[in-house]
């Protein structure tokens, strides 16, 4: 993409509406706009790192076994009264009238409508186990939206829920989610600890958070060092000994019951990301959902529901990975892996060069934001900085000349002179490959 022809509204300054660095480094770098309090409209460069999260998210459900849908984003009250949840989120559920008087809500989240696409349609145990998932638009009535898309009033959100003929399998499968939800986060460039948490109003007898941990996280965090190996690479330990490893949000959080020694035990903010819970029948039982089992005679049905903020996740990421000069996207969710600068639009050797070497990066499959325009040197790589890609690609007329070019990388902020064929073999290197099906 020629930056010329697409639009990104960087900002200079500071926006002072902004407390936090994610929420500031969005609306500089062109990803969002505030509409108004809590609403937000995705700009096309954080739209197209939205839709690479929302990408990662469903591949790995996916290859976890589960099964996409989309319901509509307006449901019935009636579902509601049926389940007892009416009045469990107070005001932040918006509801409405139509035209007709019928009472609907916009959805929060999706545990009723789910259910009664289920009891429609499955009737047998040999139906079962089932997990499905959307992934889709939400809104709950913030009382105070604040820090960007970390806690707005609209967010896109993939909610998922399974069903089953026992707890036993109903257990199994949220291990199953525990350690797919750590293989998205992981492709995203994220460590994540998964903490023991409250049901709150989805409600269930078992929970866990996954928590990034990062400064301006909303959540007090407590969590054996262990984690702290393992994210840095100095521990491997399977799924299974990860989830024996102590780690609470404050409201689950007993000094006294803790396994894990006082003078060891770690604190950090976390950034909520996800949520999963093993519901049991709390759904079934209110909506009286059974299926037949191999007798023929009623079986109640058992759930779990898992949750993932895919817009939040942006700003979880960028909480994690930015420096003094922007955002440092990670590979996978990058909107484009390069930058590429031309460094005098009016210089003919130059552009032609550079014009090169953007067709053969395009040839070669690697996204490249190409900067054709005559600004100055120094906005546009203040620019490249800001927005973040793993890679600038600067041709210069000194450069051309020797036959090379500047590769910087964001991450890093190592720069070296390479060859033009050598640039593109390099960053054609690191482009995230499509999963296999």
């Amino acid at each position: 993409m020629r930056l010329s022809k697409f639009f990104l509204p960087l900002l200079k300054e500071n926006p002072v509406e902004a407390q936090i660095v994610s929420h500031r480094l969005m609306l500089r770098a062109g990803l969002i706009k505030q509409e108004a309090s809590g609403l937000y409209s995705w700009l096309p460069l954080g739209l197209r790192v939205l839709d690479k999260v929302e990408t990662i998210v469903s591949e790995e459900l996916e290859k976890a076994g589960c099964v996409r849908l989309l319901m509509p984003t307006l449901q019935s009250t009636d579902l509601w009264k049926e389940s007892g949840r009416y009045d469990a989120l107070g005001k932040e559920m918006l509801r409405f009238n139509d035209r007709h008087e019928r009472e609907l809500l916009y959805s929060p989240t999706c545990e009723e409508m789910i259910v009664n696409i289920f009891r429609t349609f499955v009737k047998s145990y040999k139906q079962l186990p089932l997990n499905l998932f959307q992934i889709q638009w939400k809104f709950r009535d913030e009382i105070r939206p604040r820090f960007g898309v970390m806690r707005g009033r609209e967010f896109y959100m993939k909610d998922g829920y399974s069903f089953h003929s026992s707890l036993e399998d109903a257990t199994r499968e949220y291990a199953n989610m525990y350690d797919a939800y750590h293989a998205i986060f992981k492709r995203l460039g994220l460590t994540s600890i998964a903490v023991a948490a409250d049901s709150g109003a989805i409600g269930g007898n078992l929970s866990h958070e996954f928590q990034v941990l990062a400064e301006n996280g909303e959540s007090q965090v407590y969590y054996d060092p262990a984690f702290d190996d393992i994210r840095d690479g100095k521990l491997n330990v399977t799924s299974e000994q990860m989830r024996e490893l102590y780690a609470a949000a404050d409201e689950l959080h007993d000094p006294a019951k803790c396994p894990v020694p006082a003078d060891k035990l770690r604190t950090a903010r976390g950034i909520e990301v996800g949520h999963i819970f093993l519901l049991g029948t709390k759904y079934t039982d209110a909506m009286n959902v059974d299926v037949t089992d191999a007798d023929g005679k009623p079986l109640r049905v058992q759930m779990g529901t898992y949750g993932i903020g895919v817009s939040r996740l942006l700003g979880a990421i960028i909480e994690a990975s930015h420096d003094e000069g922007g955002i440092i996207w990670p590979e996978n969710v990058a909107p484009y892996q390069v930058g590429l600068i031309n460094m005098r639009a009016n210089d003919e050797e130059c552009t032609k060069a550079a014009e090169e070497i953007y067709s053969k990066l395009h040839l070669a499959g690697v996204e490249t934001l190409y900067d054709d325009t005559d600004d100055s040197a120094g906005k546009k790589f203040a620019g490249m900085d800001l927005i973040g890609l793993p890679w600038q690609l600067v041709v210069g007329p000194r450069g051309v000349k020797s036959g090379v070019v500047e590769l910087k990388n964001r991450k890093t902020g190592e720069k070296v002179e390479v060859s033009f064929a050598e640039a593109i073999e390099r960053v054609s290197a690191t482009t995230p490959k499509k999963l296999a099906a």
